[in-house]
Order: structure tokens, then sequence, then C-alpha cells
């Protein structure tokens, strides 16, 4: 997915295993000193140097090859349109972790400026199995449409980017930027008309379908609850903790709160252990 106007980063997550209660508990205050870019250490740190990061997009796409497959080979399927599948671009088929350490050894929040700068550069690289996935499509004869929210202006760089790396499809015909509204609906349904859309690739909910924006991260996480079934079939999710949607429901829409405002917010959505049991 592409990046909001205003600045993106990383909620802290606590995770332990084998916990006995967890219970929302107020959040201690961050520091008058609160940089949201050292909050996106871990995240970026993670995408960049773990093998896990590496084997959840690799079996996003190794799924998504099985469902191509499976939909193509199945009886009564649409054969009267072409089949195509749609990819978001960011953190979908091209990483852009680079920038995001680049934010954080700056200790900058993200700026359209900075982000239009990394995009002209045209050197993000593919995500693990994105190009492997891309081609074994391509070779079946399904098109690749590239729905993304980088803005029109942006459109020859990063088209120019996606031919460096080798991609099928990477052309104006099947890529299709954000002009005005950054929701995907109306481009989807623009392929749809054309093609038999066989799966969506993306690594937010938006990239799917506009019933998942919703205005609370518990609002977001019942709609994904209601449609289970959907994932891993028709719409593969790739891994993305450094931004996207589900930050802007942790400050209730409003992307104008402060630094130290978004740190509470964050730490205010965390479900805390209760503590071991005193005798």
């Amino acid at each position: 997915m592409s990046r909001s106007p205003l600045s993106l980063s990383l909620i802290s997550l606590a995770l332990a295993g084998g916990l006995t209660a967890c219970a929302q508990q107020p959040a201690q205050p961050p520091s008058q000193s609160t940089s949201l870019s050292d909050e996106l250490v871990m995240a970026t740190v993670w995408m960049q140097s773990s093998g896990e990061y590496a084997a959840l997009s690799h079996q996003a796409f190794n799924l998504a090859r099985m469902n191509l497959d499976r939909a193509l080979s199945a009886p009564g399927n649409d054969q009267q349109r072409p089949p195509a599948i749609i990819v978001d671009v960011d953190e979908t088929v091209l990483d852009n972790a680079a920038y995001e350490a680049w934010l954080i050894a700056n200790d900058e929040n993200y700026a359209s400026d900075s982000w239009h700068q990394w995009v002209e550069k045209a050197s993000a690289v593919p995500m693990p199995g994105a190009k492997a996935f891309l081609d074994y499509a391509a070779s079946r004869g399904v098109e690749v449409f590239y729905v993304t929210n980088r803005r029109e202006n942006e459109s020859d760089a990063t088209l120019r980017n996606l031919r460096q790396v080798g991609f099928p499809d990477a052309d104006s015909e099947h890529f299709l930027p954000r002009t005005d509204a950054s929701d995907k609906t109306p481009r989807r349904q623009r392929v749809a008309q054309s093609h038999w859309v066989v799966l969506l690739m993306g690594d937010n909910l938006g990239d799917f379908s506009a019933g998942f924006d919703r205005e609370t991260a518990a609002a977001r996480r019942a709609a994904v609850n209601a449609q289970a079934d959907a994932f891993g079939s028709r719409y593969i999710v790739l891994p993305n903790p450094a931004y996207g949607a589900w930050e802007e429901a942790l400050y209730g829409g409003d992307w104008s709160l402060s630094d130290e405002e978004k740190s509470r917010a964050r730490r205010n959505h965390l479900e805390v252990w209760g503590g071991a049991a005193t005798q």
C-alpha cells in the first residue's frame, strides 16, 4: 500500500505466550522526547533482517500460486473474459523498507516530499517471491494489474522501477495509480469489467474491499473475522507492521495528533497482562 499523507509508523506490540488473563490498562505516558521514528525500529529491522519476514512473503506468493492453479483448472470457471490478478505495489510486490530505515536514521517521520524522492529513485527491490509468482502468472496467460495509491505524478518512476526488477505487464495499461480518492474500488471495478479477477494481493485491508475501512481497530478486526474464509483464497495478505490503515484506526482517523498523542494512542491499544498473582 502507499503511504498516508501524514506520519506513519509502528505500534509496539506486546505479545506473551500462555497468558492467563488479558485486560486493557491505562498506558504509561510517553516521554516528552517521543520519537515516532524510534518506534519504527523493531518493525523495520524485522522486515529487513528476519528470515520469518521473508518466509511469510514466500508463503503468501506460494499460496497465491496454488489458488491461481486451482481457479484456472476448476470446471466451469469464467472463460468469457481473460484471467487477471490485482496486486498492490508497496509492501506487496515492492519492498520499501530502505525508506523506513532512512526515516529512522534521520529521526524523521513520513513526509510526502521524502517519499516522492524515494519513489523517483526507482530503487525498491521485489518482495521475496514476488517476481517468481508474477512471472508464473504471466506464463499461465494471466494479466497482472498494479492498483496502487501512489500518485499519478509518480507513475513514470514506479513503472520504471517495476520494469527494472523485471515484472510483467509493467505498462500504463496495467498500472492504475491514485488520481483522486484513495478508495481502490472504482479501479478494481474497471479491471473486473474486462477481466476475470482471480485473486487480489495486498498488505492493507483496503487492497481487497472498502468494506474493511472502519473507524476503529476493533471494527476492522470484526470485519475481517466476518469474512475469514476469503483470506488465503481470494484475498492474499502480505505482512506489513511498519505502516497502514490499521494505524489510522488507532488514532480515530485523526492524523493531526502530535507525536506524543500518537504514541499514547498506540499504548492505549495494548491489551496488558494483569501480572502474576500475589499470595
